[in-house]
């Protein structure tokens, strides 16, 4: 029975046994449907019912469930993440859509993030990314006080915003080019913007910029798609302090 209030939705929601297996949408009906459920619950909903049907549940990505860890990678309705700005689909709720609503949820669709199952994509091209530059590896001892280096507060706050990356991948999936400008240049800016990270900054956006290169994804174009879908709404600001971070470094030898 329905509840006053609850929602009926259709669903189409892409299935892929495997990345190497052919894939397609399959429709579901849901009842029953809180507007205060998040987009993940509603998706548990819909697993419970499989499971007690006998079917393979859907396969999706998640965990901390709080906008932090950025494994809940989804296209909803065209857009990364769903129609909500600078919302994670852990964060996006129900009352979003309308009785009635057909979904359409697919993976990110890039060649550097092959589908694993399901919904679930292979995000390991980003890692190698920052395994490419995106540290400091530099002695810095034990922990000092926070005012013992001083740091302009503007430097500090942009620093700050770029490291709110939580390397999701809707930039990559939002881009026509499924470039990953927007999250190489959120990582390069914050340890650029930093003293800490002033000794290797060169050598470092060399490497991340030829890893990214590497991985396949597509060159920025600029039509801003990356940022407009960012959960965390990085800014484009940072793709052009990394082309002045590269270029310099190249001239530099």
């Amino acid at each position: 029975m329905i509840m006053s209030g609850d929602m009926k939705l259709t669903l189409k929601v892409w299935r892929q046994k495997n990345s190497s297996a052919k894939g397609a949408f399959e429709t579901y009906q849901v009842d029953g449907i809180s507007k205060d459920m998040s987009f993940l619950e509603m998706f548990d909903v819909l697993n419970e019912r499989l499971i007690s049907e006998g079917k393979e549940p859907i396969a999706f990505d998640h965990d901390c469930r709080e906008g932090i860890c950025g494994m809940c990678s989804m296209y909803i309705n065209g857009r990364a993440h769903g129609p909500w700005k600078g919302t994670t689909t852990c964060q996006l709720h129900m009352r979003a859509f309308n009785d009635g609503d057909t979904i359409v949820v697919e993976p990110w669709r890039s060649v550097a993030f092959p589908v694993v199952k399901d919904l679930v994509v292979n995000r390991s091209a980003f890692d190698r990314i920052i395994q490419a530059g995106g540290y400091i590896s530099v002695n810095t001892g034990n922990a000092v006080d926070a005012n013992s280096i001083l740091i302009d507060k503007p430097d500090a706050d942009k620093a700050f915003a770029a490291a709110a990356c939580i390397g999701c991948g809707a930039c990559v999936a939002a881009c026509p080019n499924a470039s990953a400008m927007l999250f190489t240049s959120a990582k390069v800016s914050h340890l650029a913007l930093l003293p800490q990270g002033d000794p290797e900054r060169k050598t470092r956006v060399n490497n991340m910029v030829r890893q990214m290169d590497i991985e396949g994804f597509g060159m920025c174009s600029n039509t801003g798609a990356c940022e407009a879908e960012c959960p965390k709404e990085i800014s484009l600001e940072n793709i052009a302090r990394m082309n002045r971070e590269y270029v310099s470094s190249v001239f530099a030898g």
